[in-house]
């Protein structure tokens, strides 16, 4: 169904050309939004992706960016802003999820997530944050982080720190331009079937081609988190509908942190 709750939106949505960040976009269009702003390292995937978001009536721009690179950032946003005129909403989809323990976790590898799932969207967020004081209009962001966040798995130690770090960064956004009426939200994101998870699945774990079945299976709502599912809480969060809500770090997931077996 399509409403106008987005007319006012322009956003940037990085890893914005498959899973969660492509669902964003297309919520976002069937709300109304008029101009979109995609990126991804892959040109062919992010045009089909674009493509789509246009089939339902948004201008939508795929720029092909690493996160990971300092001066794809600078440049992403100073291509968003040139193409839809002004930018008000971002939200930092993009990651990249390479496994590593403490013993054999590099430091090219440390390095890696760090500026992928921290650096970039620090600088991301940096970079609208100033274009909205400059036009003194309020504007929202949501970084999409991980239930690795709380603690992580034993080969997941980069990536949970670097989302630990994306975490506490979401809080200081907020709380440092909530005058300005810039709000800063974030997902800590559970385990969710994306065509990226696929990948590391099958690359990372050997596994089978029937892995998503297996673990669907043992998941106490026999399912894995969805994107489109996903993409309505980020689109509220965007949205005018959300007011005031600023800081928040909301677990998207079906187990509690904190809970014990009983």
């Amino acid at each position: 169904m399509t409403t106008e709750m987005h007319r006012h939106t322009r956003a940037v949505i990085t890893g914005g050309t498959q899973g969660l960040g492509l669902a964003v976009a297309l919520r976002l269009a069937r709300e109304g939004a008029p101009g979109i702003v995609i990126s991804g390292r892959r040109s062919a995937v992010g045009e089909v992706a674009a493509a789509q978001v246009r089939a339902l009536g948004t201008e939508c721009h795929y720029v092909q960016a690493d996160v990971g690179n300092a001066d794809d950032c600078a440049r992403l946003m100073a291509e968003a802003i040139a193409r839809l005129g002004h930018v008000n909403a971002l939200c930092n989809s993009a990651a990249t999820t390479e496994r590593g323990t403490l013993l054999d976790t590099t430091l090219d590898m440390w390095q890696q997530q760090m500026d992928t799932n921290a650096r970039g969207p620090f600088l991301l967020m940096q970079a609208l944050v100033r274009h909205l004081l400059e036009r003194g209009s309020p504007g929202a962001i949501v970084n999409i982080l991980s239930q690795s966040a709380h603690c992580g798995q034993s080969f997941l130690v980069p990536y949970s720190a670097s989302k630990a770090t994306l975490a506490n960064l979401t809080k200081n956004v907020a709380q440092s331009w909530r005058a300005q009426r810039i709000r800063c939200n974030g997902v800590m994101a559970g385990w969710m079937d994306t065509p990226g998870e696929h990948a590391i699945q099958k690359e990372a774990h050997d596994a089978p081609d029937d892995w998503l079945a297996k673990a669907e299976a043992g998941r106490p709502m026999g399912q894995l988190a969805k994107p489109d599912e996903l993409a309505g809480l980020v689109s509220y969060m965007l949205g005018p509908e959300s007011g005031v809500m600023t800081g928040a770090l909301v677990d998207y997931d079906q187990w509690v942190p904190g809970a014990q077996p009983e």
